[in-house]
């Protein structure tokens, strides 16, 4: 690691008034901190803001609140998050190890970076890392690569699980600045890659995202997560679902759903949800639905089998509801 500038501010204006050109914020520092050791990130001045006041899980009437330096483990084991969102806490209790999730914080969670190999070697060319040096993984180790949202700059897929929970719930996020606060849209916040691969989100240069907001959605306590990966412990999803169902007696009323592992941010399955209004959630109607969830796919020579793998694991995840 290279020598670097280190302060601890002691609030949120503090903090962005310390902010400039070549400085990184510090939370867990469960990403910043390997990408540092890479030489991947190489900042000039690291912000601890670990000690900020940007604590708590606060249920309200219209929407649970969640502060941004909240510890994973700790939102994961909330007893609102568990019992009215459980597809949040299965999504948090899916993602990293045990030991990561009493570190990481659910800010910086939401804004870690690919975990594409040719991104983290700095050996390698990579757009993400140096706009114009072009994408290797297109002809190269692929399997783990995005199908959906991808382009010819970049097929690197989003590793966050919480942010597909969050996305399919339609939650948004508070990012604050030295102008001021403004929310977001999750699944406006993110971008895919097009020709600006680099340009991962909204965020803009000095901001701190300090909230999440999850709407009041009282059937969401009929909801999952199911993460499809080589091995079951501390791995990054092959294909997820995350899917919350209304229903009345077994028809379907309203459902959300998002996936991940497959698309370069967390990927809402608009279509797919249409398809499922007003029918049974029986398997039938569920696999017709499902069929055209990979629609758009681009597979690339190693990850061919992400489409298939897709439908099976949104529809063993919208089965699992019918009960």
């Amino acid at each position: 690691m290279r020598p670097i500038d280190f302060a601890t501010p002691t609030s949120v204006e503090d903090a962005l008034r310390r902010f400039d050109a070549g400085t990184a914020y510090l939370a867990g520092g469960t990403t910043l901190v390997d990408l540092m050791k890479l030489d991947v990130l190489t900042p000039d001045k690291v912000l601890d803001i670990d000690r900020l006041p940007l604590r708590g899980v606060h249920p309200r009437r219209d929407a649970l609140h969640i502060a941004a330096l909240e510890r994973m483990s700790d939102v994961a084991a909330h007893r609102t998050v568990v019992q009215d969102y459980p597809v949040l806490s299965q999504a948090l209790l899916l993602s990293a190890s045990g030991q990561l999730r009493n570190m990481a914080s659910i800010g910086g969670n939401l804004l870690q970076r690919t975990r594409c190999s040719y991104f983290r070697d700095i050996t390698s060319a990579c757009n993400k890392r140096e706009p114009g040096s072009g994408c290797p993984a297109r002809e190269g180790v692929n399997r783990g690569h995005a199908i959906l949202g991808t382009s010819e700059s970049c097929v690197a897929t989003h590793a966050s699980d919480l942010a597909v929970a969050l996305v399919a719930l339609d939650a948004s996020v508070v990012l604050t600045g030295r102008e001021g606060s403004r929310t977001v849209r999750l699944d406006d916040f993110y971008r895919v890659p097009g020709d600006t691969p680099h340009v991962e989100n909204q965020l803009r240069p000095g901001e701190i995202l300090t909230e999440v907001i999850v709407p009041s959605l009282h059937w969401a306590r009929r909801s999952t997560y199911l993460k499809v990966r080589d091995r079951q412990s501390y791995e990054f999803a092959l294909t997820s679902a995350a899917v919350a169902v209304d229903l009345r007696g077994r028809t379907v009323r309203d459902v959300r759903i998002a996936v991940g592992g497959v698309a370069t941010k967390p990927w809402r399955l608009p279509h797919v949800e249409q398809a499922l209004l007003g029918q049974p959630l029986r398997e039938s109607a569920v696999v017709r639905a499902v069929e055209h969830a990979a629609d758009g796919a681009l597979p690339l020579p190693y990850n061919k089998f992400k489409p298939a793998l897709l439908r099976r694991t949104l529809a063993r995840a919208l089965t699992s509801l019918a009960n």
